[in-house]
């Protein structure tokens, strides 16, 4: 127990804040990044233009099946060496990332577009509507719903991902912890306990962002 009480000192935890700070932050920048591109990505690849489509849905296809952290690697080790572009920890964590949830987010979004019954489209167009119109008024709330969960959960993902920067010295929550627990290691247990805290807490609130989304639109 004493350990405990050691380890929970306020220096301790406001370190540990300082990280989960830099987690927010690499991931609220990544999530709105790759939310952006992967809409793009998906749509282009649920249009089907021609050659364009199929080179978007091969890019995507490789970087889903990549290892998130050979990704981190590569931004942070690999650009210097390749084209003598050097980043830092923080925009290497967020290229890393944006570039791996963006590939993810653009399937969940084609195939959010593509189960809504594609005689919705053509009733809209029908009725008068342009291509974009039926799609911005009709496919794309019914979509919505759809997948709100799915994103959201990437979303979840992508915040425990953001640990795996610990391999460049990220400044975040992981490596805070490690800090604090190499000084004295009676203390891993008490930290491992503090992250989960702490990761539960963060990853319990976008859960929860996302029945109330569901709800909302449903």
């Amino acid at each position: 127990m004493q350990n405990f009480i050691d380890a929970y000192s306020w220096i301790n935890l406001r370190f540990l804040l300082e990280g989960l700070w830099v987690t927010i932050y690499v991931s609220a920048i990544s999530v709105v990044l790759s939310f952006i591109i992967g809409a793009i990505l998906g749509f282009i690849r649920y249009m089907k233009i021609k050659y364009v489509s199929a080179i978007v849905g091969f890019l995507i296809d490789v970087i889903r099946n990549l290892p998130l952290l050979l990704i981190i690697f590569f931004m942070y080790f690999g650009l210097p060496s390749t084209i003598g572009v050097r980043l830092s920890t923080v925009n290497a964590a967020i290229v890393a990332l944006t570039i791996f949830e963006s590939a993810m987010l653009a399937e969940i979004i084609r195939s959010g577009i593509g189960a809504v019954d594609i005689g919705q489209m053509e009733a809209a167009r029908s009725n008068g509507m342009s291509y974009l119109q039926a799609m911005w008024y009709i496919i794309l709330p019914q979509a919505l719903r759809r997948m709100v969960p799915p994103i959201v959960s990437q979303f979840v993902s992508l915040v425990k991902d953001s640990s795996l920067a610990t391999i460049i010295l990220l400044p975040e929550l992981m490596f805070h912890s490690q800090v604090i627990y190499g000084q004295n290691t009676n203390y891993m247990i008490p930290m491992f306990v503090a992250l989960a805290v702490l990761y539960f807490i963060v990853c319990f609130l976008l859960s929860q962002l996302s029945h109330l989304l569901a709800r909302k639109l449903g």
